[in-house]
């Protein structure tokens, strides 16, 4: 498998001169999915509603930009076409990491690490139902969960940084992230059969 280095070498040089459009997705899935947020009282079901569709396109679209497509930005809302898919497996992950974390934080961090394919999963395989898309995204992560882990660690030095530019860094920084966890699932998916 390839090094976490070498993922995100390869993101940037996919997005050097092509940063404009997925910064403007990256930008519309944050701003999109926190508005059902400031909803009062019904703001966490609408949330529930809508997260799962979103991040299943928005990993529609990077996907198809790390394949060298120009996916436009309505790819972004591709993940509705499978809206209860995505939702329930929204759903089910949210509930699954939230009790594994009741226990300590450590179990909740290791469950988010061993659910965080489904989506990936999901996307390869439209036909499938959550619960599947979990179970494999956990077979697949056995021995990769610290690898993934230390990707996502090597991102806070540079959230750190997008901090002092008074958040307006994380514009860049987002398709970054995203664009690196498509090649970790891809190198994954190659070595994991």
């Amino acid at each position: 498998m390839k090094e976490n280095v070498e993922l995100r070498l390869m993101a940037r040089e996919q997005l050097k001169g092509n940063w404009g459009i997925p910064i403007l997705v990256s930008f519309l899935f944050t701003f999109i999915i926190s508005i059902p947020g400031s909803v009062r009282d019904v703001g966490g079901l609408l949330a529930l509603l809508v997260t799962g569709p979103m991040t299943l396109g928005q990993i529609q679209y990077f996907t198809r930009f790390s394949d060298g497509e120009k996916p436009p930005v309505e790819a972004l809302f591709g993940g509705f076409k499978q809206f209860v898919p995505a939702m329930l497996l929204q759903l089910i992950v949210t509930v699954l990491v939230v009790l594994w974390s009741l226990l300590l934080i450590v179990p909740g961090i290791i469950a988010a690490l061993g659910y965080s394919q489904a989506f990936y999963i999901l996307n390869d395989n439209p036909g499938i139902e959550a619960m599947e898309a979990l179970r494999r995204s956990k077979n697949m992560m056995e021995g990769y969960k610290s690898k993934l882990f230390m990707m996502w660690l090597s991102f806070i030095g540079w959230g750190l940084l997008c901090i002092l530019t008074l958040g307006i860094g994380f514009l860049w920084l987002a398709p970054y992230i995203q664009l690196s966890l498509v090649h970790f699932y891809a190198d994954l998916k190659v070595n994991r059969g």
